[in-house]
């Protein structure tokens, strides 16, 4: 998809349509307080659990959004997608639920933890490249010579309209708060999430998450232009690699993150050790990006009300062991 420099208003009335059309598939999934985060970081935490949502992360809502949105010829043909792991979980779920099959791409890269439940799950798994743009770039020429219809995992405005929705849940569970932390990869829940506040509260600050290790996102937004950039091996693997070329979620990013926040491997170790200590629930790395950015910068919101969005519980043992 090129890189049609989509607005605010299109990515807030993509969440209003998405929020109609998907609700009765989808959890509202909870809004807790969190205690101890609150007295270690000096403000009110309250963290939102995307865990809980079908598939075990955010990435069913726009999974849901765009198969819905097909017409009932389309929904006929085959679809292809690429993941590393969340949206192919995703994608799996709903072409169960809508009695379709699908094939995922993922990057050579992809551990067996992320790759084997895809297996499992009835979905043809391939393997491209060591990135997972290559994968995305392939998975999409794919489809494309074959009259097939891809399912991208960031760059669609039905994609990011579905993510979005998170933001209408969190204005129907919290009266006030004053800003939103959110792990960003290739920027579907954050442009999703940015373009929906920046119409109906411009007031919430948007914190993009992200690991030093792989900040493709922040340098791309720092430079003005999508870069090219080797990642570094991260904890936060649903978050790191390339960007499509030309997605549209980074001009919706370049001016609807607020700031970005880049954290260390210890950073993200001990936040996810730190979740599991005190609110008993495993996450994943990228999930772990908003604690990890908060306790960094817990000075610049001392006092105020902020959201952590909690995106994904996809960890394999040999890590979590590591861990511990």
């Amino acid at each position: 998809m090129g890189n049609t420099k989509i607005k605010f208003s299109q990515v807030h009335q993509a969440v209003l349509e998405a929020e109609k059309r998907i609700r009765s598939f989808i959890r509202k999934t909870p809004l807790d307080f969190s205690p101890v985060f609150s007295k270690m970081a000096g403000c009110n935490v309250y963290l939102k659990f995307e865990t809980y949502q079908i598939s075990g992360s955010f990435k069913f809502r726009g999974a849901i959004n765009f198969i819905s949105a097909l017409s009932e010829q389309d929904k006929k043909n085959t679809f292809v997608t690429s993941s590393t792991g969340n949206h192919g979980a995703a994608f799996c779920e709903v072409m169960k639920q809508v009695g379709l099959t699908g094939r995922v791409y993922m990057p050579e890269t992809a551990p067996e933890y992320k790759s084997k439940p895809l297996h499992l799950a009835g979905a043809e798994v391939r393997f491209h490249g060591n990135d997972c743009v290559l994968a995305e770039i392939h998975a999409r020429k794919t489809a494309e010579a074959n009259n097939w219809i891809y399912v991208p995992p960031y760059n669609d405005l039905n994609i990011i309209g579905g993510q979005g929705t998170v933001a209408v849940d969190l204005l129907n569970q919290l009266d006030v708060f004053d800003a939103v932390f959110l792990p960003v990869g290739g920027g579907g829940l954050a442009a999703g999430v940015a373009g929906y506040f920046h119409v109906e509260k411009p007031s919430i600050q948007i914190i993009g998450c992200q690991p030093e290790n792989s900040p493709v996102m922040a340098r791309s937004v720092e430079a003005g232009r999508i870069m090219e950039m080797e990642s570094n091996p991260t904890l936060s693997d649903a978050t790191a690699g390339g960007i499509e070329d030309e997605a549209i979620t980074f001009p919706v990013c370049q001016k609807g993150i607020d700031k970005f926040v880049l954290v260390s491997e210890d950073d993200i170790r001990k936040a996810i050790g730190l979740m599991l200590e005190h609110h008993f629930h495993l996450v994943e790395g990228g999930a772990a990006l908003p604690l990890a950015s908060l306790l960094k910068k817990k000075e610049a919101f001392k006092n105020k009300t902020v959201i952590l969005i909690i995106t994904g519980k996809r960890i394999g043992l040999k890590t979590l062991k590591s861990i511990i």
